[in-house]
């Protein structure tokens, strides 16, 4: 049985959708045809909760979904108690290679279900705070004495800390220089250790020699923090981690060098991963069929090729949602058809006239409005949902409920303007024939 939406997720939904805008929570409401990656996904979610890992790495061209369909996972996450991080990969920011650099994103985009980015202060407040509560629970007696109190929690966080401190002791060094500059009141040194833990650059030297760790996060130190990152989640009631590498074809546009240090540095996240260096983390990749499949992609490394291999000569349909290639196809007509009904319906339960709502935006106008706008982009229906939505909702919806007398599909003409679309859906609806290109001539 599905169960009731609230007035409240169908207004953040329907107004994040006026905007043009992907809505911050409630993506599972709009998830049309991923259905049948569900049970999959819970039952990877389940198994990394349970201190194993997982990877799979999402395929399709530009419009398929792939960035929907990361986000729709990252609230399964979340609602499962996992912490989530989507890192935008770019030659610019946050090149593959540099995994310092995609640790600092990491941390500087990481989310729970309670916490904005960056969640990383209050993650580490809380894995104290339970140390704390852990050996009062014990019945150590020491719940008036604070130094005997501090003393314990140290132990206790040693102990935890020991399988990171045997490879990466400047994390736990870190972690004890916050706790020390919090229990002495020194704000400005616990941000400091914080911002270093998060492996941000230019920390104070004070900060650093009070903790007893120098000089900045480095290619090598940078998977030993996150096996650290991994471990105070876990502890402090967050048993997982999803991490989401979105745009990973960019890697085809980069100098040859650079290109190749990135593909066997995801080569190394996979063999770590395999090795059980990171329980309770789970990798996803996202990348279009030619970063999978072409010359300047993953077939350049062997070794990588190899890991990723998947069967995807069959019928999509067939395809498994539990491989380690997950292709989306992306939208058709029906699909997209499919999407204005379910929000037509979610809009249904805050309108002030539902009946005339549903009377005048039937299915039939519905459909007749997807195909119009996707007419408008060339007929690229997997560029439309966004602007598809919001003519739906602004346009339409908004006008039926508000006004008496309007009629769709008698006082409603579609247009585009430039100004209301991204560059991809203005070159999507820029003029293909000469004949059709106006020219500005004296």
């Amino acid at each position: 049985m599905t169960a009731p939406v609230s007035e409240a997720r169908r207004r953040a939904v329907i107004d994040a959708l006026r905007r043009g805008t992907v809505p911050a929570a409630g993506l599972d409401l709009l998830a049309v045809g991923l259905e049948r990656f569900v049970e999959a996904m819970d039952d990877d979610l389940a198994v990394v909760s349970r201190g194993a890992s997982a990877f799979h790495a999402v395929r399709g061209e530009y419009g398929s979904g792939k960035t929907f369909f990361a986000r729709w996972l990252g609230e399964r996450a979340k609602r499962a108690g996992l912490a989530v991080a989507e890192i935008q990969i770019s030659e610019a920011e946050t090149p593959l290679h540099r995994l310092e650099t995609v640790y600092r994103r990491l941390t500087e985009r990481l989310t729970t279900a309670t916490h904005q980015p960056s969640a990383l202060r209050p993650v580490i407040d809380s894995w104290f705070y339970t140390l704390e509560e852990e050996v009062l629970d014990a019945g150590e007696n020491v719940a008036d004495d604070v130094d005997a109190l501090a003393a314990a929690v140290d132990r206790l966080m040693e102990e935890r800390l020991t399988p990171v401190a045997r490879t990466t002791p400047a994390f736990a060094a870190a972690l004890r220089g916050y706790r020390r500059a919090r229990l002495d009141g020194d704000t400005a040194t616990a941000e400091a250790l914080v911002a270093w833990l998060g492996g941000q650059r230019s920390v104070a030297a004070s900060a650093r020699r009070a903790a007893g760790v120098r000089g900045d996060l480095d290619h090598f130190a940078a998977l030993g923090f996150l096996q650290g990152l991994l471990t105070v989640l876990r502890d402090c009631g967050h048993p997982g981690l999803l991490v989401v590498l979105d745009e990973i074809e960019t890697l085809q546009r980069v100098r040859g060098d650079v290109r190749e240090k990135g593909l066997n540095a995801l080569r190394q996240l996979l063999d770590e991963l395999d090795a059980g260096r990171f329980p309770g983390l789970f990798l996803l990749i996202t990348g279009t069929p030619a970063f999978f499949d072409g010359p300047q992609g993953v077939p350049r490394l062997p070794p990588l090729a190899q890991r990723l291999a998947t069967d995807l000569s069959t019928d999509p349909r067939f395809d498994s949602p539990r491989a380690v290639q997950l292709r989306l196809t992306g939208f058709d007509l029906p699909r997209l058809g499919e999407l204005g009904r379910t929000v037509r319906e979610l809009y249904l339960g805050v309108a002030r006239n539902p009946e005339r709502v549903r009377a005048r935006v039937d299915d039939g106008y519905v459909d007749e409005l997807a195909r119009a706008l996707t007419g408008e982009l060339g007929g690229k229906v997997g560029l439309a949902p966004r602007l598809y939505l919001r003519k739906l909702v602004a346009d339409v919806l908004d006008r039926v409920d508000e006004f008496a007398d309007f009629d769709p599909r008698v006082h409603y003409a579609l247009t585009v303007a430039a100004p209301e679309m991204t560059e991809v859906e203005r070159s999507a609806a820029a003029p293909t024939r000469a004949g059709e290109v106006e020219l500005d001539l004296p």
